[in-house]
């Protein structure tokens, strides 16, 4: 299976590189699923019905969401209607919508999408990640329920990300982390043939603090003080995500490089 993820969707200037870029990337590298992170797509804050229908237009099969993932109230209902959003797993017990779904993919394949937010550094004392995304494994092994299976997770610490890779390595085809905005370079294929990179990056204006205009961050890392609100950066952005091929039969990882495509980064990504 060939499966392409897309890290943290950063405000208008996301959107479009999504709506633009995604359809050529499908056709390009010939993909059978795609995963975008949506939860920054509205304003940098959440989500809203219209730009996750946007996203879905592009050629998204699936978005996941994280911390923001209610920011734009109207998502309170969305998650409900629409069962190709995800919202993470341990976010509340309450919260609308699912946080893993299975979905069908052409060919008569199956792939379990699951979601988690990390505790450390997190404003919010959220479930623990680890034992929310044990039985979801549990329940669809690859190789057996599911011929794969993608877990991203959303959280602040590298350590928690790779301890969650590490957890799951063998259990899940696809480890990969979001929220951080900031591609790592540690794509890789663990022992158990997991693939995981600790961050995805995100599509967004890379000309930026994490995809917010310079001048409102600056002013508060020097002067330590507010004087108006983070607004998201809108010039050319970069599609950033990981690509990554799956063996059917065992739902390990065969493949995995990172993406990035436009903007301002340097190019990278499979041919």
């Amino acid at each position: 299976m060939r499966v392409l993820f897309l890290g943290d969707v950063m405000g208008r200037a996301g959107r479009r590189a999504v709506s633009e870029g995604l359809p050529g990337l499908r056709d390009r590298l010939r993909l059978d699923f795609v995963v975008v992170n949506g939860e920054n797509a509205s304003n940098g804050m959440g989500l809203s019905g219209d730009h996750a229908r946007l996203l879905l237009d592009a050629g998204a099969d699936v978005i996941t969401l994280g911390d923001h993932a209610f920011d734009q109230k109207d998502m309170l209902q969305v998650c409900e209607s629409e069962p190709r959003i995800i919202r993470p797993l341990n976010y509340a017990k309450a919260a609308p919508g699912r946080g893993a779904r299975v979905f069908e993919v052409p060919g008569g394949r199956r792939i379990l999408v699951a979601q988690v937010l990390g505790q450390v550094f997190m404003k919010r004392p959220f479930d623990d990640p680890f034992s929310a995304v044990e039985a979801v494994l549990k329940a669809h092994p690859p190789g057996g329920a599911v011929n794969a299976a993608l877990v991203d997770m959303h959280g602040e610490a590298t350590s928690e990300k790779m301890a969650m890779a590490h957890f799951c390595d063998g259990r899940a085809s696809v480890v990969v982390g979001t929220h951080t905005h900031v591609p790592t370079a540690d794509a890789q294929i663990l022992n158990g043939g997991t693939a995981y990179q600790t961050d995805a990056g995100m599509c967004g204006d890379y000309d930026s603090v994490i995809g917010m205009q310079k001048d409102e961050p600056l002013r508060r890392f020097i002067t330590g003080m507010p004087k108006a609100r983070f607004e998201p950066a809108i010039g050319a952005a970069t599609l950033s995500g990981l690509y990554v091929e799956t063996d059917d039969r065992t739902g390990k990882a065969t493949r995995v490089a990172p993406v990035r495509e436009g903007g301002r980064l340097t190019p990278a990504g499979p041919e």
